[in-house]
């Protein structure tokens, strides 16, 4: 297993450039679907015919305690159809894609049918919802799937957990043909516990999955990257993470042959959770990560690359909006923050998946609680593509921020290190070594709206390699590399 050095994971602070043009997306419609009960959704993608296909489960109606849900709309989105899958018991669906005969494709868990009181359960369906066939995956034990995505042989891929098979709750990949028979499984675990969140299969014909991980890496739990061959055998795997918790929820292989991750950290100085991104090159190695939130619980759950080569994500934020809302990103390739948005009410609304749609803009689905007919029900957002704007809202990060390389770099021993506030915060420039050891704070104050410059003299440093990072209230991380030789 590939261990993380520090210098890649100190990254997770780095950008390339900071350089945020300013921008937003606006709210083009929203649409909730649900009964009096609780219904919620995991999975939206856009279909073929411009409308969209929403999987999450319902107790408003149905068979059971909780069924599948599959909601097909139109462009605008509104209701084509809906269908339900379910037994007596508690069923949900976790993922849905359109496959290449215009159907769907659908993982949940069950817990009406298969061997055990938690089984995996695959459903194929036409393209009006009916359904073609099912198959339940189990054991004795406890299994649970997240992810399904259709593969270049007709077959289909799906990861999630299984406590029946491996070490006793491993990571499990699940490879079927096109008719759902198995032809082969695999488990990824050690000691203390692991699970699959997202799978993809990559350009090489293997397959890229990302989880947390219990058994290995620095902390708790880390985000974990798995690379497997066509047949399912580890390439490698890579654990990112530091001393506390950190569990990864969406991956997808980037144009570049990388790959990138999203998740939650609550190390590396986060206020409660904090939304995390990972960027790795083909090998799994870090190229740049990025922390993102507030003072309360935020986290990341998907995310998709966009036709520009940055990222859109979706999730959960308790720091900004109503103290409870969907939580949309968009990242520049590098890592950079564009802009956030977020969608919600007065009792707490979250995003589980969001796709880049045709017209530019984005689709997301989740739940809300502050709208709709029940306690909880399932919540579509369509947005616009991207605005430029001259006005800064509360959710935006303005286009004048930037933290300068040093200049002379490298230098011997003093350096001027220029930064640009967009707004007016409580400001921190600390200088780090290369381990990671706090050995100066040149700033640590409130500071108002404009341009700074300061000398940072090293007479007192060795040789070697080191890293100031600025941070601007709890929006803002940015960190550069600077070499000192004497």
């Amino acid at each position: 297993m590939k261990k993380i050095t520090f210098l890649a994971l100190i990254s997770f602070f780095m950008l390339v450039s900071i350089s945020v043009v300013q921008a937003q997306v606006d709210t083009l419609w929203t649409k909730t679907f649900g009964g009096s009960n609780t219904d919620g959704a995991f999975s939206v993608q856009q279909t073929a015919d411009g409308g969209y296909i929403i999987v999450g489960y319902t107790e408003s109606i149905g068979a059971g305690g909780s069924d599948i849900w599959l909601i097909k709309t139109d462009a605008s989105g509104n209701t084509l159809w809906t269908k339900t899958f379910g037994g007596s018991d508690y069923d949900v669906g976790y993922s849905v894609n359109q496959t290449s005969d215009e159907g769907y494709i659908i993982v949940g868990n069950t817990n009406s049918f298969g061997a055990s009181w938690s089984d995996v359960w695959l459903i194929k369906t036409d393209a009006s919802g009916d359904t073609l066939w099912t198959k339940t995956y189990g054991g004795s034990g406890n299994d649970e799937p997240q992810s399904v995505q259709q593969t270049s042989d007709g077959g289909y891929i799906i990861t999630g957990y299984t406590d029946s098979f491996g070490v006793g709750g491993d990571v499990w990949l699940i490879k079927t043909n096109a008719s759902g028979d198995t032809l082969w499984t695999k488990t990824f675990g050690g000691e203390y516990g692991e699970y699959g969140n997202s799978v993809q299969q990559t350009t090489d014909g293997g397959y890229i999955i990302t989880g947390y991980t219990n058994s290995f890496g620095a902390g708790a739990e880390d985000f974990w990257l798995i690379k497997t061959n066509a047949s399912g055998d580890t390439l490698w795997t890579n654990t990112f993470g530091g001393s506390e918790v950190e569990m990864g929820y969406s991956v997808q292989q980037t144009t570049d042959g990388g790959y990138i991750l999203v998740g939650f950290t609550n190390s590396f100085g986060a206020d409660d959770w904090d939304a995390w991104l990972v960027k790795t090159d083909s090998s799994g190695d870090t190229l740049w990560t990025r922390k993102i939130g507030g003072t309360n619980y935020d986290e990341s759950r998907s995310v998709q690359q966009t036709i520009d080569g940055g990222y859109i994500i979706t999730g959960f934020t308790e720091s900004f909006g109503n103290n409870g809302d969907v939580w949309l990103i968009k990242i520049s390739e590098f890592g950079e923050l564009i802009w956030t948005k977020t969608f919600g009410g007065e009792y707490g609304d979250a995003g589980h998946s969001v796709q880049q749609t045709s017209d530019g803009g984005y689709i997301v689905a989740g739940g809300t609680y502050s709208f709709g007919a029940g306690l909880q029900d399932v919540w579509l957002i369509k947005t616009t593509p991207q605005l430029s704007t001259s006005e800064k809202d509360n959710d935006q990060v303005t286009s004048h921020f930037s933290l300068k390389q040093n200049y002379p770099n490298p230098f011997n021993p003093t350096t001027q290190i220029t930064y640009t506030l967009p707004y007016s915060d409580n400001v921190s420039l600390i200088i780090y070594d290369l381990l990671g050891k706090k050995v100066q704070t040149l700033v640590n104050d409130y500071q108002t709206v404009g341009n700074y410059s300061l000398n940072f003299n090293a007479s007192h440093l060795s040789s070697g390699i080191y890293f100031y990072q600025l941070k601007v209230g709890n929006n803002i991380v940015a960190t550069r590399k600077m070499i000192l030789t004497k």
